[in-house]
């Protein structure tokens, strides 16, 4: 029953009440949705998570669970974005990676196919079963092995992949190692897969160890897990895989509703799907903020990678990852900053000692250098078609951010940095230490002292 109070409270009570109409942002915000593979900055967001606050999720395995499902119409299966506090077009949030956990037991990968007949215009975003024609089938896992991925309505083989060379890897529990099992290893992993993997119980994906490679045996691998996507929702819809200039190339005059323009691709692209094995715990990404809360997503976990993805795919895995988020007020940014580890910065980028400094100084009173800069590392992520263009990216993108010319940008990489390779065939990160006068005119000189002071 409502009240005469109530009713009073309710008539004097201003129709655009924020305040009421508002959710209140929390300190920690648990995660545990995923969207269908599309990233669209017109869908509802999670949160809002405050200003400062913590993101926990437990994400699902990224390239090939996702590729061998179709109802996923982006090659991944990440977690549904996040509105932060404050974020508006224009600044930047501040993404400081706390944890990495690997929860899955076990996985599988290998070099991919498409498969001609099953696709249209591009196998990540448009899957057509070639029995009934259905586009984005629902499929089932029927048995294992390569023929297991089957249409819901026909029980055609649908998946748009297959192996050329794959295997099937066991994970030390203590996160340390992994082993690529034999066929009887491979088969009793598939026979139980979504317990090995330990999917998220939201996530819809087929469990990839259902196929059951083992073309290597006994292979070893050192285990050093981080997020192959990591960023903001782009400022127009598109598949989340494909939030890249390599990936993204694929959308320029597409056959499907997804089909972008280069010039759009460069407009709205946020540069999320990075597979930089840098971006592990203890990690700073500065990501651009191109829709209003920022939209902070995670997935595409690897358990390993070395530089350069050059199979394609590594060792997706789901895990629980734990964020804290920030905001950069009127920091405009084309694409994401990577502050790494110190150990896994360049020899010529990593932080001087004291000593070093000291040499410098009498280096410079020697040839009358007045002052010696004061200068910290920065990696400028860059994407592209091939790996050229992801450098040149990288270097506009640098020199714009710290208003220099790009042949000063390319000293300073070539003297105190270097190029990096995150993916092939296109994301590159340009390593140099920057001035801390020009950090602070950028205004992001706090987050890189915070990481390496």
């Amino acid at each position: 029953m409502i009240t005469e109070l109530q009713m009073h409270e309710k008539a004097n009570q201003p129709e655009n009440d924020e305040s009421v109409q508002q959710p209140i942002a929390v300190e920690t915000l648990f995660v545990n949705e995923f969207i269908d593979g599309i990233l669209d900055p017109q869908q509802k967001m999670l949160g809002p998570v405050k200003n400062g606050g913590t993101i926990i999720a437990n994400t699902t395995p990224g390239c090939w669970g996702p590729m061998l499902t179709p109802t996923i119409r982006g090659g991944h299966e990440v977690t549904k974005p996040v509105f932060v506090e404050g974020a508006e077009v224009g600044d930047a949030i501040v993404i400081t990676i706390k944890s990495i956990q690997v929860t899955s037991l076990a996985t599988a990968s290998g070099h991919d196919e498409a498969i001609l007949d099953r696709f249209i215009g591009d196998p990540f975003v448009s899957v057509k079963c070639p029995g009934c024609g259905k586009l984005h089938p629902a499929t089932v896992v029927n048995g294992i092995g390569p023929q297991a991925i089957r249409c819901s309505t026909c029980d055609t083989e649908t998946a748009p992949f297959k192996m050329t060379n794959g295997y099937t890897m066991a994970l030390d529990q203590k996160g340390n190692i992994g082993l690529t099992v034999g066929r009887e290893g491979a088969r009793r992993i598939a026979l139980d897969a979504k317990n090995y993997m330990r999917t998220p119980e939201n996530s819809v994906q087929n469990p990839v160890v259902a196929l059951a490679p083992s073309d290597l045996i006994g292979v070893m691998a050192r285990m050093r897990p981080f997020l192959g996507q990591l960023g903001t929702t782009p400022s127009k819809a598109m598949p989340d895989s494909h939030n890249a200039g390599d990936f993204g190339s694929f959308l320029i005059g597409a056959p499907h509703e997804y089909a972008f323009t280069q010039a759009e691709l460069d407009t709205h692209r946020t540069d999320g799907h990075m597979d930089i094995s840098r971006v592990r715990e203890g990690a700073t990404i500065i990501c651009p903020v191109k829709v209003p809360g920022g939209g902070v997503y995670i997935g595409d976990m690897h358990a390993m990678q070395g530089d350069g993805e050059i199979a394609g795919h590594t060792t997706d895995v789901a895990g629980i990852v734990q964020l804290q988020v920030s905001v950069l007020k009127k920091v405009a940014l084309e694409g994401p900053i990577l502050l790494p580890n110190e150990e896994d910065l360049p020899y010529t980028a990593k932080p001087f000692s004291k000593e070093e400094k000291r040499r410098a100084r009498e280096l410079a009173e020697e040839f009358g250098v007045k002052q010696v800069e004061e200068v910290f590392p920065v990696s400028i992520v860059g994407t592209g078609t091939t790996l050229n263009d992801a450098t040149t990216n990288a270097i506009s993108r640098a020199a714009k951010l710290f208003d220099m010319s790009e042949p000063e940008v390319m000293n300073r990489a070539t003297i105190t940095g270097s190029i990096e390779i995150g993916r092939h065939p296109g994301v590159v990160t340009v390593t140099f230490q920057v001035p801390k006068t020009v950090l602070k005119k950028a205004r992001i000189y706090k987050p890189i002292k915070k990481q390496y002071d």
